[in-house]
């Protein structure tokens, strides 16, 4: 199905191209969320009568966003979250956890801006881009930490999770006898022989 775009969509076109894509993300994505027309001759003539309008919108969005990722490029938020001794969290942090953080700090996001491939799902920390125009992203930094402290450690760059393992092998050490033999098992005590 042919579109004609209203705004720049990554990796499909520019403003006023006109795309061939599938049926089914036109119907469900691109036209209902005003991003694309389908390509008729009317709607190629209505575009073109439209196009200073649509263009200096679209730059007004633009500078828009580029002022509220200045206030976002950078930021680093720490969030505190259970997980195990592997580093594993019981649970996730998604889109909305990141929201919530960037919001509390004084950003201007929505959890459809965040672009996170796949849930965060292990102790350390992560850099996040920000989406906040098609044009305009920021990135921040996500310390994910069972505790403050460990979020410090983490930020100077230090991998709690090795570091909490070398610990637990540190403190074990087993009792060496060079003449006993195999498969028998020392006594806690030598034997009077009498």
């Amino acid at each position: 199905m042919d579109v004609i775009l209203l705004e720049r969509v990554e990796k499909l076109g520019n403003i006023g191209d006109v795309v061939n894509v599938k049926p089914g993300f036109a119907r469900n994505f691109l036209l209902p969320r005003a991003k694309a027309l389908r390509a008729s001759e009317a709607n190629k003539k209505r575009f073109e009568a439209n196009r200073s309008q649509i263009e200096a919108d679209n730059a007004g969005r633009r500078d828009a966003a580029a002022r509220d990722a200045k206030n976002v490029d950078g930021k680093s938020i720490v969030l505190i979250r259970q997980a195990s001794n592997a580093g594993a969290l019981y649970g996730s942090v998604a889109t909305r956890d990141l929201a919530e953080a960037l919001v509390a700090g004084g950003a201007q996001v929505t959890r459809n801006q965040i672009v996170l491939d796949k849930p965060i799902k292990a102790l350390g920390v992560y850099d996040v881009k920000i989406a906040l125009h098609p044009e305009v992203s920021a990135t921040v930094k996500v310390n994910v930490a069972r505790s403050p402290e460990e979020a410090d450690l983490q930020a100077k760059g230090v991998d709690v999770t090795a570091d909490m393992f070398e610990r637990d092998n540190a403190g074990f050490t087993e009792a060496f006898d060079p003449n006993a033999e195999p498969g028998v098992v020392a006594d806690e005590e030598p034997r009077a022989e009498g």
